[in-house]
Formats: structure tokens, C-alpha cells, sequence
């Protein structure tokens, strides 16, 4: 730092503190949505497509994607729109918890010595209050998948294979990718 004045060595110890609390922010987004990274969710226009998740989403994805071929009964069909109902609120939810962690970082950049700490634990009570959640949507789209026929398992199925078929082609390509601008 030789030759950098007072005010440069500042300036670039605040943008480095800026940085690390970006990170920081990018990092807790996805738990503060309540979902594994690069999850989607559920929002108004119905379920969206996404890389699976960790074991609710993309069941729930599957089943919501598969309704008309799964020819559900009354009772299923009420199963259905609770667990629609359900993930859609706690896409809401998600979207506000993750305004309370962005909110929480913002007040902290406004210091002059941003406590980072203080953000990481609004982050991590997101985290748990989301993970909650979480296990009570997958619970109710196992509880209505629980109900089906063995036909309509077996559309599921199909599905999710379909699913697991397209994420490793995409996983292929992401690597011949990397392979190629590596070389």
C-alpha cells in the first residue's frame, strides 16, 4: 500500500467491505427464500421451471406440471389446491423474508463499520424459519402423491425421469463447456 493515500487505503477497504456483504447477501438470498439455490418456486402464474430442489420442490413442480394427466379425483383434486395454495404463500413469504435479510444489510452498509455478523444471524433465522416451511409444502404434495393410483405414480415417475434425463444433459454441457474455454 505504499504510495496510496489515507483516503485511497479507506476507500478500498470499504469497497472491500461492500463486496464481502454482497457476497454475503447472494449467499443468504436462497435461504431467505426458503429454497435451495436455484429453485423457483411457485409464483402467481403457477409453477415455474427450475432445477430440482432439495427433495418438495420439484415434486410439487412435477405434480403441478402433470394435473391434466393425472385425472385426480374430487379429493385429490382438493389435496391439489391446498399444496398449490401453500407454495404459492410461501413464495410470497420467501420474497419478504429475503427483504428482511437485504433490508438488514442495508443498514449495515449505512454504518460506518458494518457489523456483518448481525446480518449473517437475520440470515440464518431466515434460513430455519424457511427450512420449516419448507418440510411442511413437500409434506403436503407427499401427502397428496401418497393418494395416488398406481398409474398416476407412474406419471410422476415418468416425469421426474424425464426431469433427472434433462438436468444431466445440462450438467454435460455446462462441462464440455468449462472443458472448452479452459483449454
Amino acid at each position: 500500500m505504499f504510495g496510496k493515500s489515507f483516503h485511497e487505503r479507506r476507500f478500498s477497504a470499504q469497497r472491500a467491505a461492500t463486496a464481502t456483504a454482497a457476497a454475503l447477501a447472494f449467499a443468504f438470498a436462497g435461504a431467505a427464500l426458503g429454497q435451495p439455490a436455484g429453485g423457483h418456486g411457485f409464483g402467481a402464474g403457477g409453477p415455474h421451471h427450475g432445477m430440482m430442489g432439495g427433495g418438495g420442490e420439484e415434486i410439487g413442480q412435477v405434480i403441478a406440471h402433470a394435473r391434466t394427466k393425472l385425472n385426480l379425483n374430487t379429493s385429490q383434486s382438493g389435496m391439489f389446491d391446498a399444496a398449490l395454495a401453500q407454495s404459492k404463500a410461501a413464495h410470497e413469504t420467501g420474497r419478504a423474508r429475503h427483504q428482511k435479510v437485504r433490508d438488514a444489510l442495508a443498514a449495515e452498509l449505512a454504518k460506518p463499520e458494518p457489523d456483518l455478523a448481525a446480518v449473517a444471524a437475520v440470515a440464518d433465522g431466515v434460513r430455519e424459519e424457511g427450512s420449516t416451511l419448507h418440510k411442511q409444502i413437500r409434506a403436503s404434495w407427499l401427502a397428496l402423491y401418497a393418494t395416488f393410483s398406481p398409474e398416476q405414480k407412474a406419471v410422476v415417475k415418468d416425469m421426474l425421469q424425464q426431469r433427472l434425463a434433462r438436468m444431466d444433459t445440462f450438467r454435460q454441457r455446462m462441462q464440455d463447456r468449462a472443458a472448452t474455454h479452459g483449454s
